[in-house]
């Protein structure tokens, strides 16, 4: 099995992006440690409990591992540019989408390899996976910590095979950021920040992505005007990225974008009509009660006087979190 034969089998299951990496230890492990002592992770425990050795071989999650095949698949989609609802999340789930696509290609590798073993991964696996992709050619890692590819930008999910075939491995690209900050001087609130090695990382702890859906709890307050419109997610740091000028866009119809609430209608939306809504998308991880924290945010920050009611509403909430945000944002509008 060669590295082009990979390609050319990936693309058959509707990957964009395919290449080879060897199931070593990652060379990123000892950053992604200092990250985690740092504390950026913030709250995400499943980054930093036991789960976080397991990423220091590859092996530990397949023993017989000698290869990760990486791929990619293109998200992007034409839409509105509010910034509402990030991207990725426009579609259906891309958990299922990758691995459906991962498993043809598990097949078809059977039918031209022979049996092997293998792991599917996608996000929820204790990999350090845009190294792997790296290390796959897949692009570099950039400033703003997402996977790029010249040229065809940065909207990409990733996924991996684990497998007990041996396939040659492929090369890194260069680094292509330069000089460019346009990542780390649009950051609304700063969450990008020097690691100390002349590198740049996340600091998950300022991120709009992670205060929308990994926070659990009340949002601190000094981030919260520079939250905006977000309700679930930020793509700014991709937005102004200038190797996204000529993304391309996807024709898979799984990542088309669904229509979505007003922010009045989502401040007025029981647990029953998210789940209804929500069935089947990303936002079904911020759950109802996130959703309507982070909507309040976005209400006082949008300064409507329609948005007033609804708000007032949330203001009177027995849930103390929701309540306070609200309290909060109608602070904003009455200003």
């Amino acid at each position: 099995m060669t590295g082009e034969a990979v390609r050319r089998l990936a693309s058959e299951c509707g990957f964009e992006l395919a290449g080879v990496a060897s199931a070593e230890p990652p060379e990123d492990f000892e950053r992604y440690r200092t990250w985690i002592e740092k504390g950026c992770a913030g709250e995400m425990r499943y980054l930093t409990d036991r789960r976080a050795v397991v990423r220091e071989d590859p092996r530990n999650l397949l023993p017989t591992a000698r290869s990760i095949i990486c791929v990619g698949k293109l998200y992007n989609t034409e839409g509105p540019s509010d910034g509402i609802i990030s991207r990725y999340a426009w579609g259906e789930d891309y958990h299922r989408v990758m691995r459906e696509g991962l498993a043809r290609l598990v097949e078809l590798l059977d039918r031209e390899a022979g049996p092997f073993e293998y792991k599917i991964c996608v996000d929820t696996a204790p990999l350090l996976e845009r190294s792997y992709a790296r290390q796959a050619g897949l692009g570099w890692i950039g400033k703003n910590t997402c996977l790029i590819h010249e040229p065809l930008g940065s909207w990409f999910f990733l996924g991996e095979i684990l497998t007990s075939l041996r396939i040659e491995p492929d090369s890194p690209p260069p680094d292509r950021c330069g000089t460019c900050t346009r990542c780390i001087d649009a950051c609304p609130t700063e969450a990008l920040v020097p690691d100390g090695s002349g590198q740049w990382t996340l600091d998950s702890r300022r991120c709009i992505s992670y205060l929308t859906i990994e926070l659990r709890g009340p949002i601190p307050e000094e981030h919260r005007e520079a939250m905006g419109s977000h309700i679930f997610g930020c793509d700014i740091c991709q937005d102004v990225c200038p190797w996204n000028r000529r993304a391309p866009l996807t024709d898979d119809p799984a990542f088309r974008e669904r229509p979505w609430p007003e922010l009045e209608t989502f401040l007025k939306l029981s647990p029953e009509e998210f789940n209804r809504i929500g069935d089947g998308s990303p936002i079904a991880r911020a759950k109802h009660r996130g959703i309507l924290r982070n909507v309040a945010i976005a209400a006082g920050n949008a300064g409507l006087e329609l948005l007033r009611e609804p708000v007032e509403d949330l203001a009177a909430s027995p849930d103390e979190m929701l309540a306070e945000h609200a309290q909060w944002a109608l602070k904003k509008l009455l200003e």
